[in-house]
């Protein structure tokens, strides 16, 4: 779904991809100078799953290939395969610069969604359950792929900067069934690479922009969302 302007706040997100080498050299440098994210495990690491949702059209995944100026992607997340924390959020895309709602829903809503059942949503009072309602009736959302991956996240509270690593992209191909770990999933790159992420509001500080300066990664507009649905016709 388009959206001509965002309606709630927004930030710069500049994706790249970068190998392991250089990657391990990154974090050496913003360990001196960020936090690691409070979320993350002894090792600096989490793991993060998502179900994303999509209509009959495909929409969300047409217009990311074909690069419109407003996207919105629907999904539901959760952390080290734990239910504790069920996350829905809607991801919105305007030129560079994206917006996310996200509200927290309990396991027996999430499980509904995913089997396509939105009525659990009517007794809802939160906008952004009463949009994923109004697209699961109107525009037939449904569950379409998961997506693993490992994050290692640095952050600069007072400044807004955050900087991730999305690091082992998998594929739960033609799955949704997002609470069981033994479900197969497949890497996404043919070649050993990982994803880096940079995220700040209205401007970058001048020492990250230094840090930054001498990595090798590649700009790109990645979606881990569109690398794992286009797999869906390869054979592993």
């Amino acid at each position: 779904m388009e959206r001509s302007q965002p309606t709630f706040p927004a930030r710069h997100e500049l994706k790249f991809f970068i190998n392991r080498g250089d990657l391990n050299a990154l974090a050496a440098r913003l360990e001196r100078v960020l936090w690691r994210d409070a979320h993350a495990g002894p090792d600096g690491e989490y793991f993060i799953r998502s179900v994303y949702f999509d209509d009959r059209a495909n929409s969300a995944y047409y217009e990311k290939l074909e690069g419109g100026p407003a996207r919105d992607k629907y999904r539901i997340r959760i952390y080290n395969f734990s239910d504790r924390v069920i996350k829905l959020e809607c991801k919105s895309k305007y030129g560079d610069l994206i917006s996310k709602q996200s509200v927290s829903i309990p396991r027996e809503l999430a499980d509904q969604l995913i089997a396509g059942d939105p009525e659990g949503l009517q007794r809802m009072r939160h906008p952004l359950l009463h949009d994923v309602y109004r697209e699961m009736k109107t525009r037939l959302l449904r569950p379409v792929v998961i997506v693993d991956y490992i994050r290692e996240a640095y952050i600069h509270p007072a400044e807004e900067v955050r900087i991730t690593f999305d690091k082992q992209i998998r594929t739960g191909l033609y799955q949704t069934a997002m609470f069981d770990a033994s479900i197969p999933t497949y890497p996404v790159f043919d070649d050993p690479m990982e994803v880096l992420e940079v995220k700040y509001d209205e401007f970058l500080p001048t020492y990250m922009q230094a840090i930054l300066s001498g990595v090798t990664a590649q700009r790109s507009a990645v979606s881990k969302y569109t690398w794992c649905r286009r797999y869906e016709n390869k054979e592993f």
